[in-house]
């Protein structure tokens, strides 16, 4: 099996998120790597996967996971060499899996060559004109350029020694780049085409809402009016740093390279922006292919909630003639298993939000591990945390990085390194030995079979990927829908069990997201397919 030449592959994909670092490490440090992808590259096959997404891998101090990229163009030496990326995608593409690699335009890593030369260069250079670079307020500049604050808490601005401060969004070590540079913007399209020509298929594109910044870079907060009072600054101004009309221009530079290569190369941008209409001028036939639909993820597990966002996102699809995606879990966000209740209620709410998304026409991003029911690990020692935002504000996206488990047992890291070596960098829960790979290979009932009967009906049923919604009438509590031909999905959130005869169908079971009633009725929280 190979990858087709599809040039519409992406519009119902089924993409796997790989964080590297946590996902399978194949030389026994603790760290995951690319060859411990390489080497998993069968099992992603076996689940019913159309390609992969990878976190960032590039050469990095990790000071925020690999989100501060030293050299955009290289493998960092603990997850592996180019040669070995150049291998993984080769048997990748032989399995019929495509690769998406992340991209991070936004800001780089302090230890960027650029950001040293900044360092080293005078104020006005144009080695600072690569970065965002301001001088001070107040009477000696003690003061940072504006009151931006940083995502990850504390103020947006470092000083440096000779008295000018840098912006920085995020972290410290990310300082912000400058978009209206020229010099920065041929080398991003030159870092597309480096990965493009390597025979990547795609890019998730980091913070795709925040490269530009509003001219005259202005303050956030409360400001005051002409008459001396208080007012609060509205729309765009509320957050100058974010979705400036300016981004789309660096868009339509980039859709021109993607394009120009064979076999359907595109772009998803992750773009938190205000509304629907805002969402759209990120997608079309001139800038993005896709844009992530963070809404479903942060549903609450509720069937007016659900049905909200289902219609909300695909009206938003219908604006821009392209496909919505769908997200329950993210490295960024607590697990959906967690999110939902955690124990055996958020499982098997987990299980039937599946379910329904993969139902839903368009494509789903899936995060490594959730097949396996993985739930946020949340008593992380505090001094294992490497969280740049929980050493700021104590919120900790780490629990849901910590290393995967493959098989065996606690002492053996679950197989995170195959041959039990090492200590995964963050340690793994002992209640994960009954979640393990190997421990629910054959388990039909297990969350893993669970994935792979679903992806596998998912492929094989017309109905299922493109086309459209048709809500059926149904009680409180339950959702269910049509996709033609022939699947009827129903969700039972109620909080009783359900008798398809309530909503007049009489059709075979295809799946259930768990047991079913001996006389065929629903539980709750329990989602079917159903032949129409």
């Amino acid at each position: 099996m190979t990858t087709q030449a599809n040039d519409d592959w992406w519009r119902d994909a089924v993409v796997y998120q790989i964080y590297p670092r946590s996902f399978a490490d194949a030389d026994g440090d603790g760290t995951g790597d690319l060859q411990g992808v390489r080497g998993k590259l069968p099992y992603l096959r076996d689940l019913g996967i159309d390609a992969i997404w990878l976190s960032p891998f590039y050469t990095s101090p990790l000071a925020d996971g690999g989100y501060d990229v030293a050299d955009y163009r290289d493998v960092d030496p603990r997850f592996g060499t180019l040669a070995d990326f150049d291998a993984m995608l080769k048997d990748a593409h032989a399995l019929g899996i495509r690769i998406i690699v992340d991209l991070v335009p936004n800001h780089s890593s302090d230890q960027h060559q650029w950001f040293q030369q900044a360092l080293a260069a005078a104020p006005g250079s144009p080695e600072r004109e690569r970065y965002m670079f301001r001088e001070g307020r107040g009477e000696h500049g003690e003061l940072p350029p504006n009151d931006w604050e940083s995502i990850f808490g504390g103020r947006a601005w470092t000083r440096v020694p000779d008295g000018q401060w840098y912006l920085h969004l995020f972290a410290p070590e990310q300082p912000d780049l400058n978009w209206d540079n020229p010099e920065v913007r041929a080398e991003f399209r030159d870092v597309l085409r480096f990965w493009l020509d390597r025979g990547v298929d795609g890019f998730r594109i980091d913070v795709a809402h925040g490269m530009v910044k509003a001219e005259g870079l202005p303050s956030v907060g409360r400001t005051t009016d002409d008459g001396g009072r208080q007012v609060e600054m509205l729309g765009s101004e509320r957050l100058p740093y974010f979705d400036q009309d300016g981004v789309h221009d660096i868009y339509r530079e980039w859709r021109p390279i993607l394009d120009a290569y064979p076999g359907g190369r595109m772009a998803v941008a992750e773009a938190w922006v205000e509304s629907a209409e805002r969402l759209a001028r990120y997608i079309g036939r001139d800038e993005l292919h896709q844009a992530f639909n963070f809404d479903f993820m942060m549903a609450d597990f509720d069937p007016a909630s659900f049905r909200a966002i289902i219609d909300k996102s695909l009206a938003e699809a219908d604006l821009v003639g392209a496909p919505t995606t769908w997200v329950l879990s993210n490295h960024d966000k607590f697990r959906h298993v967690t999110r939902y209740g955690d124990g055996e209620l958020g499982l098997r709410r987990a299980r039937a939000a599946t379910l329904l998304m993969l139902a839903l026409p368009g494509s789903a991003y899936l995060y490594n591990g959730e097949e396996l029911g993985l739930n946020e690990v949340l008593d992380l020692p505090d001094e294992l945390r490497e969280d740049p935002s929980f050493k700021r504000t104590g919120e900790s996206r780490d629990g849901c990085r910590v290393p995967l488990p493959w098989g065996g047992t606690q002492s053996e890291g679950f197989r995170f390194n195959p041959d039990g070596q090492g200590t995964p960098w963050l340690p793994q829960p002992a209640k994960w030995e009954a979640l393990t790979a190997q421990a629910q290979e054959t388990d039909p009932d297990s969350t893993l079979n669970f994935y792979r009967a679903a992806l596998r009906l998912r492929r094989e049923l017309p109905a299922l990927g493109g086309g459209r919604v048709d809500w059926l009438d149904a009680p409180e509590g339950v959702l269910a829908f049509r996709r033609e031909p022939g699947v009827v999905v129903v969700v039972n959130i109620a909080d009783r069990v359900l008798d398809l005869a309530e909503l007049g169908l009489t059709g075979d079971v295809l799946l259930a997201s768990g047991p079913l009633h001996t006389d065929g009725r629903i539980p709750a929280d329990t989602a079917v397919w159903l032949t129409a």
